[in-house]
């Protein structure tokens, strides 16, 4: 049995007002061309396939068009709702797309019933548990006590039934504790969605969703795909992949990666103005990429922004790290400045703004337009 494990696909999403959706494109394109490749027995989906759980129509039509390309080639497509989807619109239809081989999880309900895939040592057991949050499962099991996500997770594992002697998958989409995350993921305050990696411990395999790195969580078998683009500066050193699984008899599981190189990259770049200018003139990288750059110029560079775009396209942030940008410009006592005239104002927080007082000529202007502005002329 083999199959590839990917998620996250947020189609529709837009980082930092850029659509991504021609990258996606893109990178949907090359999973169709891996699977072509691979020739798997399923494509398996850990949830969040859309960014928003009313996507937009051209990310919905996308997403049309990767099942029609993928569902060409034979392949069986299984695919949970993540925490960014809905999961009564994610399933609608799941019925009728049965009959060409697509299996979308339903909302959760206890007695749903796994979709087995056989090969030459018999079944494997493909568990679909969508995002599922405390309250969206209390009501199935009223006997509980369920204020935790791991209460609640534990509790929807143990109703499957799975039976231990068979091969068993569980794709699903929650944070296991100890996973590493990323800025562009949706976190919850305190870590109050944690799940703990032991509740997994009956599958062969589980095909995880949410995190946007590539990782196992203690075991190999325990796996994180990760998204297939990156989507935040955080993402710049991730090596975005599909794993590839191949089952044998029970007990034996191979993970493998398949790399996917995206329509442009992204990179953080930093330094001065001159030195940012000077990585674009040596060409080490492709231009296209979408950018974000940390000047260090204890100056602000006039019109910096419109000049970096012209050799960045997709220049997506500028930001400064300086002396000005580090200092905190919090008054403590506040009798310290009662008293104080608006120039000697003026000059304390241009000092703690910029590491220096106002010059001379400053002083002068900003004397002159306090007289006005008091009635002066």
């Amino acid at each position: 049995m083999k199959f590839i494990h990917t998620a996250d696909l947020h189609l529709g999403k837009t980082v930092n007002g850029f659509s991504m959706l021609e990258d996606q494109r893109h990178i949907l394109s090359a999973i169709v061309d891996a699977v072509g490749r691979e020739k798997p027995d399923a494509l398996v989906i850990a949830g969040d396939i859309y960014d928003k759980a009313v996507p937009p129509e051209d990310a919905v039509q996308l997403f049309e068009d990767f099942l029609e390309d993928v569902s060409r080639k034979g392949v069986r497509v299984l695919a949970v709702s993540g925490n960014h989807d809905s999961a009564v619109r994610f399933s609608f239809g799941s019925e009728l797309m049965k009959k060409s081989g697509i299996h979308f999880a339903h909302p959760f309900c206890p007695d749903t019933e796994p979709v087995a895939l056989s090969d030459e040592y018999g079944d494997v057991f493909f568990y679909m548990l969508p995002f599922v949050r405390p309250s969206s499962v209390r009501r199935f099991f009223p006997e509980e006590e369920i204020g935790t996500y791991e209460k609640a997770v534990g509790c929807c594992v143990r109703s499957m039934g799975m039976d231990p002697a068979k091969r068993n998958v569980l794709v699903a989409h929650q944070f296991v504790t100890g996973a590493q995350r990323s800025d562009s993921e949706e976190v919850s305050v305190g870590g109050l969605d944690n799940v703990s990696a032991e509740i997994f411990d009956g599958f062969d395999y589980v095909a995880l969703g949410h995190i946007h790195g590539p990782q196992k969580i203690g075991r190999e078998s325990l796996r994180y795909s990760g998204t297939p683009l990156k989507y935040s500066f955080s993402e710049c050193s991730h090596k975005k992949s599909l794993t590839l699984v191949t089952m044998a008899r029970k007990g034996s599981v191979t993970v493998d990666e398949i790399p996917l190189v995206p329509l442009h990259d992204m990179r953080m770049l930093r330094g001065t103005f001159s030195e940012v200018c000077g990585m674009a003139e040596k060409k080490a990288f492709d231009a296209n990429d979408y950018v974000g750059v940390t000047l260090t110029d204890e100056e602000e560079v006039p019109s910096g922004s419109e000049k970096l775009r012209n050799l960045f396209p997709n220049l997506m942030s500028v930001e400064y790290d300086n002396t000005r940008t580090r200092l905190s410009a919090h008054i403590e006592n506040l009798d310290e400045v009662k008293g104080m005239s608006p120039l000697d104002l003026f000059d304390k927080l241009y000092e703690q703004q910029n590491a220096r007082h106002i010059s001379d000529m400053q002083k002068k202007y900003l004397a002159e337009m306090i007289d006005r502005l008091r009635g002066g002329e």
